[in-house]
C-alpha cells in the first residue's frame, strides 16, 4: 500500500476514510467510492484524441505546406503521424505496472508513468515541461479562437460594407470573451465529467476541416490551376527561407502529438479487453483520421493560395466563398477550441488538485464541494480552491496570448516542447527499461539514433520558432 499511495490521488469526498483502492484489483471498476467508474470505449477514446489532436494546429498546415513544398510538405506529416503512433505505443504499455495488461498499478497520468519507470527526477523534469505544454496550449488555443472570431466579424463587415471597407478589428476583446468562458468550462471537476464536450468538439474539429478541405477544392476548381511548387515560397535570402522552414516543421510537429494525455485518456477505458489493447486501437484509427485531414486541409490550402497561403487557412477565405460558411466553419473552431482548451487544462488542473489536496488534508477550502442549484439547469458542484486558482489560471494564458498574439510561432516554440522531450525520449528511455535493453544492443543502437536525429530537427525548429517570434515582437 505504501509504494501504492504515492501515485494514487487522494479522493476528495473520502477524505480519512480508509478503504482499499479499487484500481488494486483489474475487475473493481464498479467501486466508485475510490475512483470514477470507467465507461470509456475505443470510440469515446477516438473522440478524446481528436479533440486534442485536431485543435489549432490544423489551420497552419497549408502555410507549412507552403513554406516547405509539395514534396516535403507531405512527407514530413506522415513522418510526424508515424512518431506519433510509436510514442502512444510505447507509452500505453506504462499504464500498466508490472504487467503491461493487468498489473497490479495503473499509472493514471503521464508523470506517474515516467516516476514508476524513471524515478523521481526524471519525474519532476517531465512534470514541468508537461505543465510548460499545456499551458502554452492553452495560450495558442485563445489566440486561435480570437483570430477566429476576427474573422467572423470581418466577413461580416465586408458582406455589408463592402471588401473595400476598413474592416480590420481588435482581437484584444475576443481573447478575454474567450477567457470568460473558459473561467466558467474550468469548473468541470475532472476528466471523466467531460466526455459529453468531447465529443462535441470532436464533431466541430469534423466540421470545419471537412469546409476548409472543401472551401479549398471549389477554389482549386475554380482556378483551373494548382498553385504551389515543390520548392515552396521563394525568398529573398537563404537564410530567411531556413527560418521559414523551421517554423513550418515546428506548426507540423505542434499539430500531431498528444503523448502528455494519453494515459489520461485510457485511464477512462472499461475492461476487457486491457485498456492498452483499446487505445492502441483507439490510436491508429484517430492519427489515421487526423492524417487524411491534415494532408488534404494543408494541400487543399496550398493547391487554392500558392505564396499567399495565410498562417491560417480560414482567414484566407474572407473574401471568397460564401460569407455565412466562413462563419460557420470560424465557429465551429470557436466551439472545438473551448473543449479542448479543457482537454488540455485538466490534466494539470488535477495535479494542481491532489497536490493540495496531499498538502491541506484537513482544509475545507481545499477539499469540501459545495452544491449550486439554480432554477431550470441542473445542480452545479463548486470547490472553492478549484474556483479561485484555475480563474487564475485561464486569466493568465489570457494575459500571456494578449502580449504574444503571433499564432504560427507560438506553435512553433510549443512543438519542441511536445516533440522530442515529451513525444521522443521519456517514451523510449520508459521502453528501454521495461524491456531491459541492454547498452550497445542492435535495438539500443537504433533507439538511440532515432532520438538523437529528432533532438537534432528539435532544436532547428526552437531556433527558427525564436527568430520568428523576435522578429515579430520586435518588427
Amino acid at each position: 500500500m505504501g509504494a501504492r499511495d504515492a501515485n494514487e490521488p487522494i479522493p476528495l469526498l473520502q477524505l480519512g476514510v480508509p478503504s482499499q483502492p479499487a484500481d488494486d484489483f483489474p475487475d473493481s471498476d464498479h467501486l466508485v467510492n475510490s475512483h470514477p467508474a470507467r465507461t470509456g470505449n475505443t470510440w469515446t477514446a477516438v473522440a478524446h484524441i481528436i479533440t486534442g489532436v485536431i485543435g489549432s494546429g490544423v489551420l497552419s498546415l497549408a502555410w507549412s505546406m507552403a513554406q516547405l513544398g509539395w514534396i516535403w510538405g507531405p512527407l514530413l506529416m506522415v513522418f510526424f503521424a508515424a512518431v506519433t503512433l510509436v510514442s502512444t505505443f510505447l507509452i500505453c504499455n506504462c499504464y500498466r505496472s508490472p504487467d503491461p495488461d493487468y498489473g497490479p498499478i495503473r499509472n493514471k497520468s503521464y508523470i506517474d508513468a515516467v516516476r514508476q519507470n524513471l524515478g523521481k527526477k526524471s519525474a519532476w523534469i517531465c512534470g514541468l515541461l508537461i505543465q510548460m505544454n499545456l499551458y502554452g496550449t492553452g495560450v495558442a488555443y485563445t489566440i486561435t479562437t480570437a483570430i477566429c472570431m476576427s474573422a467572423i466579424q470581418r466577413s461580416n463587415c465586408y458582406h455589408k460594407h463592402g471588401h473595400d471597407a476598413p474592416c480590420e478589428s481588435e482581437s484584444t476583446w475576443y481573447m478575454l470573451l474567450f477567457g470568460a468562458v473558459q473561467i466558467f468550462m474550468s469548473q468541470i471537476p475532472n476528466f471523466h465529467s467531460m466526455e459529453w464536450l468531447s465529443v462535441i468538439a470532436a464533431i466541430m474539429s469534423f466540421a470545419y476541416s471537412s469546409i476548409g478541405l472543401g472551401l479549398g477544392a471549389a477554389k482549386v476548381i475554380g482556378n483551373k490551376v494548382i498553385e504551389g511548387s515543390i520548392y515552396g515560397v521563394s525568398t529573398s535570402t537563404a537564410i530567411q527561407k531556413v527560418w521559414q522552414v523551421s517554423q513550418a516543421v515546428g506548426d507540423i510537429a505542434f499539430a500531431y502529438p498528444y503523448c502528455i494525455i494519453v494515459l489520461e485518456i485510457q485511464d477512462t477505458l472499461k475492461s476487457p479487453p486491457s485498456e492498452r489493447q483499446i487505445m492502441k486501437k483507439a490510436s491508429v484509427i484517430s492519427v489515421c483520421i487526423t492524417t487524411f485531414f491534415y494532408l488534404s486541409c494543408g494541400g487543399f490550402g496550398y493547391a487554392a493560395f500558392g505564396d499567399q497561403t495565410p498562417g491560417d487557412i480560414l482567414t484566407g477565405f474572407s473574401t471568397y466563398g460564401p460569407y455565412w460558411l466562413i462563419n460557420f466553419a470560424n465557429a465551429c473552431v470557436v466551439l472545438h477550441l473551448i473543449g479542448g482548451y479543457q482537454v488540455y487544462s485538466q490534466p494539470l488542473f488535477a495535479v494542481v488538485d491532489k497536490w493540495l489536496a496531499d498538502q491541506f488534508p484537513p482544509s475545507s477550502f481545499v477539499n469540501r464541494n459545495y452544491t449550486v442549484k439554480l432554477p431550470s439547469v441542473p445542480a452545479l458542484s463548486l470547490n472553492l480552491e478549484r474556483l479561485c486558482f484555475r480563474t487564475a489560471y485561464v486569466a493568465s494564458t489570457t494575459a500571456v496570448a494578449m502580449v504574444f498574439p503571433y499564432f504560427n510561432q507560438v506553435l512553433g516554440v510549443l512543438g519542441t516542447i511536445n516533440f522530442w522531450p515529451l513525444s521522443i525520449y521519456f517514451p523510449v528511455e520508459m521502453w528501454l527499461r521495461q524491456k531491459n535493453i541492454g547498452p550497445w544492443t542492435t535495438k539500443w543502437i537504433l533507439f538511440r539514433t532515432f532520438g538523437i536525429l529528432c533532438f537534432l530537427l528539435n532544436m532547428f525548429i526552437l531556433a527558427g520558432s525564436i527568430q520568428g517570434i523576435a522578429a515579430a515582437r520586435f518588427s
